[in-house]
């Protein structure tokens, strides 16, 4: 488990469910967005007969912010691409 901190927000990564990296504002204002599961307290799911379903939240970062969560999302460091955007040749 890892936080990751953006200004004033507060992310731990655990809960991320997924992230897209190449998105834009309504504004034409390029983003980051992280879909963020928040899983519902287990004492008030008994009090209100619910079952155990996380809710979900997009978080919209513009700016920046954006730039920030772009480097680390896309560093190898944090994340496994699985088809990276570049050829390998092999000489034979």
């Amino acid at each position: 488990m890892a936080f990751i901190k953006l200004e004033n927000v507060v992310i731990n990564t655990a809960y991320i469910a997924a992230v897209v990296l190449d998105g834009e504002t309504s504004a034409g204002e390029s983003s980051v967005s992280i879909l963020v599961a928040a899983p519902n307290l287990p004492q008030f799911q008994k009090r209100l007969g619910s079952q155990f379903v996380p809710s979900y939240e997009w978080l919209e970062f513009t700016g920046e912010a954006a730039n920030v969560l772009r480097d680390y999302f896309s560093s190898f460091n944090h994340v496994v691409d699985l088809l990276p955007h570049y050829q390998h040749s092999v000489a034979m």
